[in-house]
């Protein structure tokens, strides 16, 4: 270890999204700052996760799209995607694995970069440890961010799991293969989209899911619609189906025994059950907090149960939201922060203040790439319901739009809203149906800035376009 310790005003364990936002706000701030990355910097989302899953579904999105509507139908015909056209385009979205790009706009923002594994070695300190073995350790006057992100969970006690070598979203995202037959366990996000990508791509799949709904987390008819759109991809979709054990036989693939003896034989396995904290070897014990655990933060991302204000928590890594834009949201937030105590300001923590990840709680919005794709914000029905709040929710079929009916020939879709009726404000929203992605941040709007709706009333939508079923929702609101 070097002998001399290396003073920084802010150090970031983790060079993904959450924490390169982090190191750019206290880095535009004049604070010297530096991050410390194990693997790519660009971390999970860029080279295993969002930017290859979406490039990977973006090309069955177009396809559908075309053949929805008569004219275009007719050209595309019965073709199915140049499956090695798609890998080599998602290969660029990920600059084929390689980190220079990022590396080069770390050096451009003055930001530091330490490559190695990062530690936590006492208040304001890191031990960072290179693939050489050497290590060096890193003082924060101010600040250290822990943004190691999230890891994939697999279940416990499968026998035949581990020697199945399964994949999870890293060789999903990442095989420069299509499997000739694959299946899928888990009916979660990761687990839907995977499973609509490599059935486009030419794989046989088959989606094991132990529960009786897809997207359990959404509004029902969410999971309903995406179950419809698997089926007729030709996803063999099982409920209620819980894996045994697993044996994996080189040459002839893997067989998957499940709960009543049936046998299923495919060439790659899929693990999509679930995330778990990369926490179990970045030094929490040195804090005072327990190795493996998600890390406990107020709204300015600030960890507690450490003595001072200098210990940060952003991202995955404290369970808030596990989404790529809410982590930067909350770096965001958490560099303001830092700033605003570097500089011996008070926080402003207030609900919707400048340092508040108020938006965690209240309107974190999500997209789920299927086919339809489903769109959602703020609290379900149900959640709305178990929260205490008087609420009702207003529906409208999506295709009886005259937008969505010009978008696809048969358009199906559903879009439901949430009100509190005490408050005259929206809670939540859900679109479910081809192209609804785009519907998502002016629900967002609403939500997060509690739009009442008297005035939303006046937000007149574009006709003929999609975004007309905000007419007929309000409507429902008002009436």
């Amino acid at each position: 270890m070097t002998t001399t310790p290396e003073e920084y005003d802010v150090i970031v364990v983790g060079a993904g999204p959450t924490g390169e936002n982090v190191a750019d706000r206290t880095a535009a701030a004049g604070l010297r700052t530096v991050i410390v990355e194990a693997e790519l910097v660009g971390g999970e989302c860029s080279y295993w996760a969002c930017m290859p899953s979406k490039a990977l579904l973006r090309p069955v999105a177009a396809l559908a799209g075309a053949r929805a509507v008569a004219g275009s139908r007719e050209a595309v015909g019965d073709r199915a995607l140049d499956a090695a056209a798609v890998l080599a385009r998602r290969d660029s979205f990920t600059s084929h694995w390689q980190d220079d790009g990022q590396v080069q706009w770390l050096r451009d923002t003055g930001i530091e970069l330490v490559r190695g594994h990062g530690r936590l070695a006492g208040e304001r300190a890191v031990t960072v440890e290179a693939e050489d073995g050497t290590e060096r350790l890193l003082t924060a006057r101010h600040a250290v961010a822990v943004c190691t992100g999230s890891r994939p969970v697999l279940p416990e006690g499968v026998p035949g799991l581990a020697e199945s070598r399964p994949w999870t979203n890293r060789e999903a995202t990442g095989s420069a293969t299509v499997p000739g037959r694959l299946a899928v366990v888990g009916g979660g996000v990761v687990g839907v989209e995977l499973a609509t990508a490599w059935r486009a791509l030419g794989s046989e799949v088959v989606l094991l899911v132990r529960g009786d709904a897809l997207l359990p987390r959404m509004e029902p008819f969410a999971g309903e619609l995406v179950a419809e759109g698997l089926r007729a991809a030709g996803v063999d979709l099982r409920f209620g189906a819980a894996v045994a054990s697993l044996e994996r036989v080189d040459g002839a693939g893997v067989t998957l025994v499940l709960d009543g003896g049936e046998r299923l034989t495919a060439d790659e396995v899929l693990y999509a059950t679930g995330r778990a904290p990369r926490t179990a070897d970045v030094g929490l014990e040195q804090v005072g907090l327990k190795p493996g655990t998600w890390m406990e933060v107020d709204d300015s991302c600030t960890v507690l149960g450490v003595d001072g204000d200098w210990l940060y928590a952003a991202g995955d890594v404290n369970h808030r939201a596990l989404l790529t834009h809410q982590g930067k949201y909350q770096a965001r937030i958490a560099g303001a922060a830092i700033v605003a105590r570097a500089e011996g300001r008070a926080l402003d923590t207030a609900r919707w203040g400048a340092h508040a990840a108020s938006a965690d709680s209240a309107g974190a919005p999500q997209v789920v790439f299927t086919e339809p794709e489903v769109a959602a914000v703020g609290l379900t029905l149900e959640a709305a319901e178990r929260a205490g709040l008087r609420v009702r929710s207003i529906d409208h079929d999506l295709g009886a739009v005259a937008g969505a009916s010009l978008y696809g020939d048969d358009y199906r879709g559903r879009a439901r809203v949430v009100f509190d009726q005490d408050r005259q404000v929206l809670v939540g929203a859900s679109f479910v149906g081809p192209g609804v992605a785009e519907l998502l941040h002016s629900a967002t709007v609403a939500v997060v800035g509690e739009v009442p709706i008297d005035r939303l009333w006046h937000a007149v939508p574009a006709y003929p376009t999609i975004s007309e079923v905000w007419l007929r929702l309000l409507e429902g609101c008002r009436g």
